[in-house]
C-alpha cells in the first residue's frame, strides 16, 4: 500500500479518483499544501473543467512551484484529463499560461464529419512506444474519454499512446521519465482503468 497525494484545487474529480484508488487498497491524502506530502510516494493532479479557471485555482492555491519541484526531483506523478493538459505551455481553450512543465500546446480537436465534439465515450488505446501502462501486443484496452481539446507536444517521443478520431490520432498517454499523464479517465474506465492504475502504482519507487 502507498500513500498517494491527490491535489485538491477545486477542479478535480476528487471523489471518483479517491474511490477508485481506495478500492485498489491505496491510502489517499488530499493535498492543499505540499507540506502535507512528506509521507506521500506519488502525487496525482486530477482535473475536470476548463483550462483558465483550473490554472487560476492552482495559482491562488499557491501550489505551482511545489508541484514543479515534485516532478523535477523525480518523484512519481500522474495527471488525469485536464491534469494532463495543464502540464503544457498554453491552450486554445483560454488565455492563461499553463504550467509549462512540458513543451507544446493544447489544441481544439479538429472538426471531422461524423465525429462529435466533445470527444466522448470509449476508445481503444494504441501504444506508440514501450510504456508503464500498456504491455507489448496487448489489445482491447478500451478507456473512457470526455474532452474537446488535445495535447500536441513539441517532442512527439513523449507520446506513449494515442486513440483514433476519424482519420486523426489524438494523444492519450504522455510519459516522460517519472511523469505520466492520461487524457482519459482511468477512474471511470472499469476493469481496464483499474488494471492501468495498478501498473502505475506498481512502478512507484
Amino acid at each position: 500500500m502507498h500513500k498517494i497525494g491527490l491535489i485538491d484545487y477545486g477542479m478535480g474529480n476528487i471523489h471518483s479518483v479517491t474511490k477508485s484508488l481506495e478500492s485498489l487498497g491505496e491510502e489517499i491524502l488530499l493535498i492543499k499544501n505540499f507540506n502535507d506530502t512528506r509521507d506521500c510516494k506519488a502525487v496525482i493532479l486530477p482535473g475536470v473543467g476548463s483550462f483558465d479557471p483550473a490554472m487560476n485555482n492552482l495559482v491562488n492555491s499557491d501550489l505551482i512551484n511545489d508541484l514543479k519541484k515534485w516532478i523535477k526531483t523525480g518523484k512519481s506523478f500522474l495527471g488525469i484529463c485536464l491534469g494532463l493538459q495543464l502540464l503544457f505551455e498554453s491552450s486554445d481553450e483560454g488565455k492563461v499560461q499553463g504550467l509549462g512543465i512540458l513543451k507544446g500546446k493544447i489544441k481544439k480537436i479538429p472538426y471531422i464529419i461524423d465525429q462529435r465534439i466533445p470527444h466522448m465515450g470509449w476508445c481503444q488505446l494504441l501504444s506508440t512506444k514501450p510504456n508503464t501502462l500498456l504491455h507489448s501486443r496487448e489489445l482491447n484496452n478500451w478507456v473512457y474519454f470526455v474532452h474537446s481539446y488535445h495535447a500536441i507536444p513539441d517532442d512527439f517521443n513523449i507520446i506513449a499512446a494515442q486513440v483514433n478520431y476519424g482519420n486523426e490520432k489524438l494523444t492519450a498517454i504522455i510519459e516522460n521519465e517519472n511523469l505520466l499523464a492520461c487524457q482519459f479517465h482511468p477512474e471511470k474506465s472499469g476493469k481496464t482503468g483499474d488494471k492501468l492504475l495498478r501498473r502505475w502504482l506498481s512502478n512507484i519507487q
